[in-house]
């Protein structure tokens, strides 16, 4: 089974909840992009125009390998389109606040699944019937952890427990398989030179990473305030995939105190294996669609009950308590508090019949259409579906 064949493979649109209209403080555009993540989309506007960091908010960050539609609002931005390679930018109108996370209520998806023997389209039909019924674990998945790397420590983790110079270590000098050649040669210097400042400067290329480099050359273990000068969306997106990390491991203690053994398999996900429940009975389902979740946070109140105590020895097993989840010296960052949902369902299901695939003569291709709620994955989706065929998912 392969996926993400071409961009036009794995669709994705935002579906906002904010009507645009002649006036307002933001100028709201609508983003379409193939082969390129939201945050080097996004880089790329704001170098085409000049544009300070703070000026463009977005909602949710769309899959790299993808043909995608989202909106984000530049303040005061310029009533004009842009067109690279891999981006178009339309203005659509105006809006009175910026555009956020809370500003679209999910995503329309469009996926074909190909190179599908007779044999694995049969199972991931069957598969496919089945999931509007069963829901899928509301694991964040594996692109929520695109910043870990090889060495498995999350920025977040070390900012969180002190060791600042390990924070900045991690976001600045350790490799990452989705690293672009420039920044991996950046990286390698960083990793060579880690201390020598000066040197490393010499060395660097005029980029974000060398003015970071610059101030530690006049303060040179000043590691807390060299960190507060990375990007802003980049330190965001640190603190996001640990605290996403926690709830995984919260959600995954929770399916194990509800299932039993044979009522479960493990996923290797991208930071963990996790289980996933299977053959569960009627009473097993309803407890899980209805069970929602804390976000680890000091800010989001535990009462003491059974998911108080599974989040509190989780977050234990990482050498903290509840109240140490907090981003201390950071101003612009934060752990987002409340909750959320153990389990989701896809909406708008619909799904063609089984066609010959035209790019694996011989075989069959499988398309699927679906909506999903705002911060659920449809990999996971694929992933249920793999599992049904019984083999591993290629990208291409």
């Amino acid at each position: 089974m392969k996926i993400k064949c071409r961009p036009e493979d794995f669709r994705v649109e935002e579906l906002p909840t904010v009507t645009p209209g002649d006036r307002g403080r933001f100028v709201l555009y609508r983003l379409t992009k193939r082969g390129i993540g939201t945050p080097e989309a996004i880089e790329a506007i704001r170098r085409r125009w000049n544009l300070p960091p703070d000026v463009v908010r977005h909602g949710g960050l769309k899959d790299r390998h993808a043909l995608t539609i989202q909106y984000l609002s530049i303040f005061k931005g310029p009533e004009r389109s842009l067109h690279q390679e891999q981006i178009d930018l339309e203005p659509i109108g105006r809006i009175d606040e910026p555009y956020g996370p809370s500003s679209f209520r999910g995503n329309h998806f469009g996926i074909v699944l190909r190179d599908l023997s007779d044999d694995e389209a049969s199972r991931a039909l069957r598969a496919a019937t089945e999931i509007p019924r069963d829901g899928i674990p509301n694991y964040f998945d594996d692109q929520r952890f695109g910043s870990v790397g090889p060495s498995g420590d999350f920025i977040g983790r070390a900012w969180i427990a002190g060791d600042h110079e390990r924070a900045l270590w991690l976001a600045l000098a350790e490799e990452n398989d989705s690293d672009r050649p420039g920044d991996a040669r950046q990286k390698a210097i960083l990793r060579e030179s880690w201390g020598r400042w000066p040197e490393a400067k010499d060395a660097l290329d005029r980029s974000h990473i060398r003015s970071i480099v610059t101030y530690l050359v006049d303060h040179p273990t000043d590691f807390r305030g060299a960190f507060a000068r990375v990007r802003r969306d980049l330190r965001s997106i640190y603190f996001s995939a640990y605290q996403s990390h926690l709830w995984n491991l919260i959600l995954a203690r929770f399916i194990e105190r509800i299932t039993r053994p044979d009522q479960r398999v493990l996923h290797p996900f991208r930071t963990a294996d996790l289980p996933v429940p299977v053959g569960l009975d009627p009473e097993q389902v309803a407890r899980l669609a209805q069970a929602r979740l804390p976000l680890p946070a000091s800010r989001t109140v535990l009462g003491s009950d059974e998911v108080a105590e599974l989040a509190r020895s989780v977050v234990a097993e990482q050498g903290m308590a509840w109240e140490d989840l907090r981003v201390k010296h950071l101003k612009d960052v934060f752990l987002s508090k409340g909750d959320r949902a153990a389990l989701f369902r896809a909406g708008q299901w619909s799904q063609s019949e089984l066609s010959d695939d035209e790019l694996y003569r011989g075989r069959k291709a499988l398309e699927l259409e679906f909506e999903l709620p705002r911060g659920a994955y449809a990999t996971l989706i694929v992933k249920r579906l793999t599992d049904a065929a019984g083999g591993e998912t290629a990208p291409s």
